[in-house]
């Protein structure tokens, strides 16, 4: 089990059942839960404190965002939570049976690890790209600690004393990015990111609309390259993805389920005039309480 009882953040949205799934997954592992909640509906919040007795909330009056979403869980855990890390992660990610031990004992003896996540059984590890921003990039597989760009938001942990010395998520973004935004602030100011072989989560649910991610990761993936590469590489980008998106429509065999022309195009349009935090309301769309 982990030591103290490590904190565990998880941002939810109307899946009160897989919430639970996933919190009881790493109260078996040691963990003290933290939920916080992006305004979901009164039976879904009911639901999370019924079968989640001893987790603490955060209760959200509006759908903010992951990002948004981790840093009021971050700043209650800064203030009133206890212990040297912090994790967080979605409500529906399945962590196996040794996640979070695995991670601990990673960053035991790393006193600059600032940053960390687990792996997806994928021989992938997570990397900032100058021109693409925050991507997975083959990798060889290891034990235990291996240098990354980034955590994976899919499940991180973080060292207390990094979230003081380089700030919280960029909350521009939203979703989608954030977490490479802070990997890349992390290494600027000298802290060690990682990714831990074999301590593995699952996510197999992709609850947001497609267009909704396109536009997300197209939009962020800009913000983040102009941030921390300038703006000749984010021209780049801009021509790379119209040449891409030109070329798919063109070739229709070769698109996959991703592809929305019009979601790509009103992200460039968007990062131009600095449009940035929530998306526009058309593409949110709400999804049930189960």
């Amino acid at each position: 089990m982990a030591d103290d009882q490590t904190t565990v953040i998880l941002v939810h949205r109307e899946q009160p059942a897989a919430c639970v799934v996933t919190s009881r997954a790493l109260v078996a592992q040691g963990a003290r839960i933290l939920i916080v909640d992006n305004a979901s509906s009164a039976a879904a919040r009911d639901h999370l404190v019924a079968n989640i007795p001893d987790a603490e909330f955060v209760w959200l009056d509006t759908n903010s965002g992951f990002g948004p979403a981790a840093n009021a869980g971050f700043r209650h855990w800064l203030e009133h939570g206890e212990g040297d890390w912090v994790g967080l992660g979605p409500h529906d990610v399945l962590p196996e049976p040794d996640c979070l031990p695995r991670l601990l004992d990673a960053v035991r003896d790393r006193p600059r690890a600032g940053l960390v996540s687990a792996e997806f059984g994928t021989d992938e590890r997570p990397v900032v790209d100058p021109y693409f921003g925050g991507i997975q990039r083959p990798a060889i597989r290891g034990t235990g600690w291996q240098e990354a760009g980034h955590p994976h938001g899919t499940f991180m942990m973080a060292r207390r004393e990094c979230l003081e010395d380089i700030g919280l998520f960029d909350e521009r973004y939203f979703a989608y990015c954030e977490e490479a935004d802070l990997g890349q602030r992390a290494r600027d100011r000298g802290w060690e990111v990682g990714i831990v072989w074999n301590a593995i989560v699952r996510n197999p649910n992709q609850a947001s609309p497609m267009p909704l991610v396109e536009y997300l990761q197209l939009r962020n993936s800009l913000l983040l390259v102009r941030t921390h590469f300038g703006r000749y590489r984010t021209f780049i980008r801009i021509c790379w993805a119209a040449v891409n998106t030109t070329r798919l429509w063109f070739q229709p065999s070769q698109r996959t389920e991703w592809y929305a022309p019009r979601a790509r195009a009103r992200a460039v349009v968007d990062f131009l005039r600095g449009r940035f935090g929530p998306p526009p309301q058309t593409m949110l769309v709400a999804r049930p309480s189960q």
